[in-house]
């Protein structure tokens, strides 16, 4: 996870947001949004967190194609006392951390092109709303979002950002969830690709282990390809508990010079939901060592 960049564009105000400007949207980018709001909402059911689908009303608007931030905010306020705001695409750590800390949720507002529907590198409108928003509305969730925002601003006074932004990497953009009848995706990442929709639940590949606090904070992620480890949590009540319950500053101090755990690698302390053959991975680092050969 990063939200960094060095440069603030002139058009953003300090905390750096900007105006949607919902008008300027094109028919071509409203017609993407469509196309992949349907794409994931006939995917999804029996695969996502039923908080999330419960969530989705929220964005089910007046209006056709991406949605207008006053009408999402009008009905999110109402639910949690969240909001989103447009931001121009990444913003500094401090600035991201003080608006999850009040209950804004920054989300860029450009759309991909349709070269870049089932990969793009920076998040999109699509992630950002359509990924995380649904869960806002779910009052335990919008308050572990809070939590999380500050917590990271007691991380940057301590040194620990990275430490932390491996937290919300296997949680709020790749977790997953134990539900009465198995696993079920509910991270940002996953439920707004399609195809990380089936991989992360269905493929032998990743390994996919029980949550643990001090384990997440150690392990290393993929930022360019599907995950080769998910972490599975118990319910979203028992991630908001060990965020508020726990005192982050001695486990920083406790982690500090702990050797990192590789994102495919296990641990003799893992409880394992399944033990990941890693096949994806090793067929795609096949394939690019004999393109660079």
């Amino acid at each position: 996870m990063t939200h960094y960049t060095t440069v603030r564009p002139p058009q953003a105000a300090p905390d750096w947001t900007i105006p949607q400007d919902w008008e300027s949207y094109s028919a071509d980018e409203h017609a993407m949004w469509d196309h992949l709001f349907e794409r994931q909402t006939r995917l999804l059911p029996g695969r996502v967190a039923p908080a999330f689908l419960e969530g989705l009303d929220i964005l089910r608007l007046s209006k056709p194609g991406i949605p207008d931030f006053a009408e999402l905010n009008a009905r999110l306020m109402d639910a949690t006392g969240w909001q989103v705001v447009a931001v121009p695409g990444l913003v500094p750590d401090a600035a991201f951390f003080d608006h999850l800390a009040n209950r804004r949720f920054v989300a860029g507002r450009f759309i991909r092109t349709p070269e870049q529907i089932d990969y793009l590198e920076e998040p999109d409108i699509f992630h950002d709303v359509f990924g995380h928003v649904p869960l806002l509305a779910n009052p335990v969730f919008a308050d572990y979002m809070e939590a999380y925002g500050r917590g990271g601003q007691r991380a940057g006074e301590l040194g620990a950002i990275e430490r932390l932004a491996r937290l919300y990497w296997y949680t709020v953009e790749f977790g997953l969830l134990r539900g009465a009848n198995g696993l079920q995706i509910y991270g940002a990442g996953i439920v707004s690709s399609f195809s990380e929709s089936v991989f992360a639940l269905d493929d032998p590949s990743p390994n996919r282990i029980a949550f643990d606090l001090r384990r997440v904070m150690r392990t290393l992620y993929r930022i360019d390809d599907f995950q080769q480890t998910y972490f599975v949590i118990d319910s979203f009540e028992d991630l908001l508990r060990q965020t508020v319950e726990n005192d982050f500053a001695p486990l920083y101090r406790a982690l500090l010079g702990a050797q990192d755990i590789g994102a495919a690698e296990i641990v003799d302390s893992d409880r394992l939901d399944h033990r990941g053959t890693q096949a994806y991975a090793h067929a795609k680092a096949l394939s690019a060592g004999k393109h660079s050969a």
